[in-house]
Protein backbone atom coordinates (compact mmCIF):
# COMPACT_ATOMS: atom_id res chain seq x y z
CA UNK A 1 0.00 0.00 0.00
CA UNK A 2 1.45 3.34 -1.05
CA UNK A 3 2.01 5.95 1.68
CA UNK A 4 -0.45 8.82 1.67
CA UNK A 5 0.65 11.89 -0.27
CA UNK A 6 -0.08 14.35 2.53
CA UNK A 7 1.54 13.36 5.82
CA UNK A 8 1.68 15.59 8.87
CA UNK A 9 5.13 16.96 9.81
CA UNK A 10 4.83 15.42 13.26
CA UNK A 11 4.00 11.97 12.01
CA UNK A 12 7.61 10.80 12.48
CA UNK A 13 8.02 9.14 15.86
CA UNK A 14 11.57 10.44 16.21
CA UNK A 15 10.44 14.00 15.57
CA UNK A 16 7.61 13.58 18.03
CA UNK A 17 9.97 12.33 20.73
CA UNK A 18 12.31 15.28 20.16
CA UNK A 19 9.43 17.74 20.37
CA UNK A 20 8.14 16.07 23.54
CA UNK A 21 11.61 16.15 25.13
CA UNK A 22 11.98 19.85 24.41
CA UNK A 23 8.61 20.49 26.03
CA UNK A 24 9.63 18.48 29.07
CA UNK A 25 12.94 20.35 29.37
CA UNK A 26 11.17 23.70 29.05
CA UNK A 27 8.59 22.78 31.69
CA UNK A 28 11.23 21.39 34.06
CA UNK A 29 13.37 24.49 33.57
CA UNK A 30 10.40 26.74 34.26
CA UNK A 31 9.50 24.77 37.39
CA UNK A 32 13.11 24.88 38.66
CA UNK A 33 13.30 28.60 37.98
CA UNK A 34 10.02 29.15 39.81
CA UNK A 35 11.22 27.07 42.76
CA UNK A 36 14.49 29.02 42.89
CA UNK A 37 12.60 32.32 42.87
CA UNK A 38 10.31 31.14 45.66
CA UNK A 39 13.25 29.74 47.62
CA UNK A 40 15.22 32.97 47.35
CA UNK A 41 12.17 34.91 48.52
CA UNK A 42 10.97 32.77 51.41
CA UNK A 43 14.24 31.07 52.52
CA UNK A 44 17.26 33.18 51.57
CA UNK A 45 19.70 31.11 53.66
CA UNK A 46 18.77 27.89 51.86
CA UNK A 47 19.02 29.68 48.51
CA UNK A 48 22.47 30.99 49.51
CA UNK A 49 23.63 27.48 50.38
CA UNK A 50 22.25 26.17 47.10
CA UNK A 51 23.99 28.92 45.14
CA UNK A 52 27.27 28.21 46.95
CA UNK A 53 26.98 24.52 46.11
CA UNK A 54 26.33 25.34 42.47
CA UNK A 55 29.37 27.61 42.47
CA UNK A 56 31.50 24.78 43.88
CA UNK A 57 30.20 22.39 41.24
CA UNK A 58 30.90 24.74 38.34
CA UNK A 59 34.20 26.09 39.73
CA UNK A 60 36.37 23.63 37.72
CA UNK A 61 34.60 24.70 34.54
CA UNK A 62 35.19 28.36 35.41
CA UNK A 63 38.84 27.64 36.15
CA UNK A 64 39.25 25.85 32.84
CA UNK A 65 37.62 28.64 30.89
CA UNK A 66 39.76 31.17 32.78
CA UNK A 67 42.92 29.25 31.90
CA UNK A 68 41.87 29.12 28.27
CA UNK A 69 41.15 32.84 28.29
CA UNK A 70 44.49 33.55 29.98
CA UNK A 71 46.33 31.36 27.49
CA UNK A 72 44.66 33.12 24.59
CA UNK A 73 45.48 36.50 26.13
CA UNK A 74 49.08 35.44 26.78
CA UNK A 75 49.38 34.20 23.21
CA UNK A 76 48.08 37.52 21.97
CA UNK A 77 50.61 39.33 24.16
CA UNK A 78 53.40 37.10 22.86
CA UNK A 79 52.42 37.75 19.25
CA UNK A 80 52.25 41.48 19.93
CA UNK A 81 55.63 41.39 21.67
CA UNK A 82 57.12 39.42 18.77
CA UNK A 83 55.84 41.91 16.22
CA UNK A 84 57.05 44.80 18.34
CA UNK A 85 60.45 43.13 18.75
CA UNK A 86 60.67 42.69 14.98
CA UNK A 87 60.01 46.38 14.38
CA UNK A 88 62.47 47.31 17.13
CA UNK A 89 65.10 45.02 15.60
CA UNK A 90 64.57 46.71 12.24
CA UNK A 91 64.97 50.13 13.84
CA UNK A 92 68.08 48.98 15.71
CA UNK A 93 69.53 47.53 12.50
CA UNK A 94 68.95 50.82 10.70
CA UNK A 95 70.51 52.73 13.57
CA UNK A 96 73.49 50.34 13.53
CA UNK A 97 73.95 50.77 9.78
CA UNK A 98 73.82 54.54 10.20
CA UNK A 99 76.32 54.42 13.06
CA UNK A 100 78.62 52.16 11.03
CA UNK A 101 78.44 54.55 8.08
CA UNK A 102 79.21 57.51 10.33
CA UNK A 103 82.11 55.58 11.88
CA UNK A 104 83.60 54.79 8.47
CA UNK A 105 83.17 58.41 7.44
CA UNK A 106 84.88 59.56 10.64
CA UNK A 107 87.76 57.15 10.05
CA UNK A 108 88.14 58.39 6.49
CA UNK A 109 88.18 61.99 7.74
CA UNK A 110 90.80 61.15 10.37
CA UNK A 111 92.94 59.42 7.75
CA UNK A 112 92.57 62.40 5.43
CA UNK A 113 93.49 64.78 8.25
CA UNK A 114 96.59 62.72 9.03
CA UNK A 115 97.64 62.81 5.37
CA UNK A 116 97.03 66.55 5.15
CA UNK A 117 99.03 67.18 8.31
CA UNK A 118 101.87 65.02 7.01
CA UNK A 119 101.87 66.82 3.67
CA UNK A 120 101.72 70.23 5.34
CA UNK A 121 104.68 69.25 7.49
CA UNK A 122 106.58 68.14 4.39
CA UNK A 123 105.60 71.38 2.67
CA UNK A 124 106.84 73.48 5.59
CA UNK A 125 110.29 71.94 5.28
CA UNK A 126 110.26 72.06 1.47
CA UNK A 127 110.85 75.34 -0.30
CA UNK A 128 109.87 73.72 -3.60
CA UNK A 129 106.29 72.98 -2.51
CA UNK A 130 103.65 74.52 -4.76
CA UNK A 131 100.25 73.28 -3.57
CA UNK A 132 98.50 70.65 -1.48
CA UNK A 133 95.48 69.34 -3.35
CA UNK A 134 93.50 66.21 -4.20
CA UNK A 135 93.41 63.51 -6.83
CA UNK A 136 89.92 63.41 -8.31
CA UNK A 137 90.31 60.02 -9.97
CA UNK A 138 92.73 57.66 -11.66
CA UNK A 139 92.71 54.98 -14.36
CA UNK A 140 93.46 51.42 -13.37
CA UNK A 141 92.43 49.13 -16.22
CA UNK A 142 94.90 49.93 -19.02
CA UNK A 143 98.64 50.21 -19.60
CA UNK A 144 98.34 54.00 -19.59
CA UNK A 145 97.96 55.22 -16.04
CA UNK A 146 96.64 58.74 -15.60
CA UNK A 147 94.99 60.69 -12.80
CA UNK A 148 93.12 63.97 -12.55
CA UNK A 149 94.48 66.63 -10.20
CA UNK A 150 92.13 69.12 -8.57
CA UNK A 151 94.37 72.07 -9.39
CA UNK A 152 95.59 73.83 -12.50
CA UNK A 153 97.03 77.15 -13.53
CA UNK A 154 94.85 78.75 -10.85
CA UNK A 155 97.13 77.13 -8.23
CA UNK A 156 100.42 77.68 -10.04
CA UNK A 157 100.64 74.15 -11.42
CA UNK A 158 102.96 73.63 -14.40
CA UNK A 159 103.67 70.71 -16.69
CA UNK A 160 106.40 68.39 -15.38
CA UNK A 161 105.91 69.11 -11.69
CA UNK A 162 106.22 65.97 -9.55
CA UNK A 163 103.52 64.83 -7.13
CA UNK A 164 104.01 63.01 -3.88
CA UNK A 165 101.96 61.70 -0.98
CA UNK A 166 103.18 61.11 2.59
CA UNK A 167 103.93 57.49 1.59
CA UNK A 168 105.94 58.35 -1.50
CA UNK A 169 106.05 59.45 -5.14
CA UNK A 170 102.83 59.52 -7.20
CA UNK A 171 103.92 60.77 -10.62
CA UNK A 172 104.24 64.05 -12.51
CA UNK A 173 101.96 66.61 -14.11
CA UNK A 174 101.40 65.95 -17.80
CA UNK A 175 98.87 68.56 -18.97
CA UNK A 176 97.65 71.67 -17.16
CA UNK A 177 94.21 73.25 -17.45
CA UNK A 178 92.62 76.29 -15.81
CA UNK A 179 91.49 74.40 -12.69
CA UNK A 180 92.42 70.73 -13.22
CA UNK A 181 95.49 68.91 -14.51
CA UNK A 182 96.29 65.49 -15.93
CA UNK A 183 98.89 63.45 -14.08
CA UNK A 184 101.14 60.71 -15.47
CA UNK A 185 101.25 58.08 -12.71
CA UNK A 186 104.37 56.29 -11.59
CA UNK A 187 103.17 52.92 -12.93
CA UNK A 188 102.53 54.19 -16.49
CA UNK A 189 104.66 52.52 -19.19
CA UNK A 190 106.09 55.93 -20.19
CA UNK A 191 107.41 56.70 -16.70
CA UNK A 192 111.12 56.31 -15.92
CA UNK A 193 112.51 57.46 -12.56
CA UNK A 194 116.18 57.37 -11.48
CA UNK A 195 116.28 55.71 -8.06
CA UNK A 196 118.73 54.30 -5.56
CA UNK A 197 118.45 51.56 -2.99
CA UNK A 198 117.99 53.10 0.43
CA UNK A 199 120.29 50.73 2.34
CA UNK A 200 123.41 51.10 0.19
CA UNK A 201 122.72 53.70 -2.51
CA UNK A 202 122.80 51.22 -5.44
CA UNK A 203 121.67 53.25 -8.50
CA UNK A 204 118.86 51.89 -10.64
CA UNK A 205 116.00 52.87 -12.90
CA UNK A 206 112.32 52.36 -12.03
CA UNK A 207 109.97 52.13 -15.01
CA UNK A 208 106.23 51.60 -15.10
CA UNK A 209 104.85 48.22 -16.16
CA UNK A 210 101.30 49.43 -16.86
CA UNK A 211 99.81 46.97 -14.36
CA UNK A 212 100.26 48.99 -11.19
CA UNK A 213 103.82 47.78 -10.53
CA UNK A 214 107.34 48.88 -11.52
CA UNK A 215 110.38 47.26 -13.10
CA UNK A 216 113.65 47.90 -11.29
CA UNK A 217 116.86 47.65 -13.35
CA UNK A 218 120.34 48.28 -11.98
CA UNK A 219 122.42 50.84 -13.87
CA UNK A 220 125.56 48.76 -13.42
CA UNK A 221 125.45 45.84 -15.84
CA UNK A 222 125.86 42.47 -14.19
CA UNK A 223 124.67 43.57 -10.76
CA UNK A 224 121.44 41.89 -9.73
CA UNK A 225 121.49 41.36 -5.98
CA UNK A 226 117.99 42.69 -5.40
CA UNK A 227 116.07 41.20 -2.50
CA UNK A 228 112.43 41.24 -1.53
CA UNK A 229 111.76 44.12 0.80
CA UNK A 230 114.40 46.41 -0.69
CA UNK A 231 113.16 50.00 -0.69
CA UNK A 232 114.09 52.47 -3.41
CA UNK A 233 114.00 56.26 -3.23
CA UNK A 234 114.56 58.95 -5.84
CA UNK A 235 118.21 59.73 -6.49
CA UNK A 236 117.74 63.22 -7.94
CA UNK A 237 119.84 62.29 -10.97
CA UNK A 238 118.66 63.98 -14.16
CA UNK A 239 116.50 66.49 -12.34
CA UNK A 240 112.69 66.60 -12.11
CA UNK A 241 112.32 64.51 -8.92
CA UNK A 242 113.87 65.67 -5.67
CA UNK A 243 116.17 63.12 -4.03
CA UNK A 244 115.14 60.79 -1.20
CA UNK A 245 111.42 60.58 -2.03
CA UNK A 246 110.21 57.00 -1.30
CA UNK A 247 109.29 55.24 -4.54
CA UNK A 248 108.75 51.49 -4.30
CA UNK A 249 109.46 48.24 -2.48
CA UNK A 250 110.56 45.04 -4.22
CA UNK A 251 107.98 42.26 -4.14
CA UNK A 252 109.62 39.78 -6.57
CA UNK A 253 113.05 39.24 -8.12
CA UNK A 254 113.86 38.34 -11.71
CA UNK A 255 116.97 37.26 -13.59
CA UNK A 256 117.52 40.74 -14.99
CA UNK A 257 116.02 42.89 -12.26
CA UNK A 258 113.05 42.99 -9.92
CA UNK A 259 109.37 43.87 -9.70
CA UNK A 260 108.42 46.53 -7.18
CA UNK A 261 105.17 47.91 -5.79
CA UNK A 262 104.77 51.69 -5.47
CA UNK A 263 104.67 52.77 -1.85
CA UNK A 264 101.99 55.38 -2.59
CA UNK A 265 98.88 53.98 -4.28
CA UNK A 266 96.80 56.63 -6.10
CA UNK A 267 93.52 54.89 -5.26
CA UNK A 268 94.25 55.12 -1.53
CA UNK A 269 95.61 58.66 -1.52
CA UNK A 270 93.26 61.52 -0.72
CA UNK A 271 95.74 64.41 -0.79
CA UNK A 272 98.99 65.08 -2.64
CA UNK A 273 101.76 67.66 -2.59
CA UNK A 274 102.81 69.27 -5.87
CA UNK A 275 106.46 70.34 -6.01
CA UNK A 276 108.56 72.34 -8.44
CA UNK A 277 110.71 70.31 -10.78
CA UNK A 278 114.07 69.58 -9.18
CA UNK A 279 117.33 70.83 -10.70
CA UNK A 280 120.58 69.37 -9.43
CA UNK A 281 123.69 71.47 -8.99
CA UNK A 282 125.19 70.20 -12.25
CA UNK A 283 122.09 71.43 -14.11
CA UNK A 284 121.73 68.02 -15.67
CA UNK A 285 119.31 67.85 -18.54
CA UNK A 286 115.90 66.70 -17.36
CA UNK A 287 114.28 63.48 -18.45
CA UNK A 288 112.61 63.61 -21.88
CA UNK A 289 108.88 64.29 -21.78
CA UNK A 290 106.54 61.33 -21.77
CA UNK A 291 104.34 60.59 -24.75
CA UNK A 292 101.68 63.29 -24.99
CA UNK A 293 103.54 65.74 -22.72
CA UNK A 294 104.49 69.16 -24.06
CA UNK A 295 108.18 70.14 -23.63
CA UNK A 296 108.82 72.55 -20.77
CA UNK A 297 110.70 75.81 -21.15
CA UNK A 298 113.97 75.79 -19.22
Amino acid sequence: MAPPRHRRPGYSRKAQMGLFASYVVAVVGAVIALLLVLLSRFDPSAFQALRQGAAEIFAPVARGSGNVTGSVGSMDDNVTAYLRAGSQNLELRRALDKARSELLEARALRQENRELKALLKIGEDNSEAVAVTRLLGSTGSSARRYATLDAGRNRGIESGMPLRAPEGLIGRVLDVGPSVSRVLLLSDVATVVPVRRSRDGLPALASGRGDGNLDIRALNVGINDFERGDIFVTSGTGGLYQPNIPVAIIVATQSDGAIARPLAHPARVSAVLVERAFRDSADVKALPPAEGEQPRDN
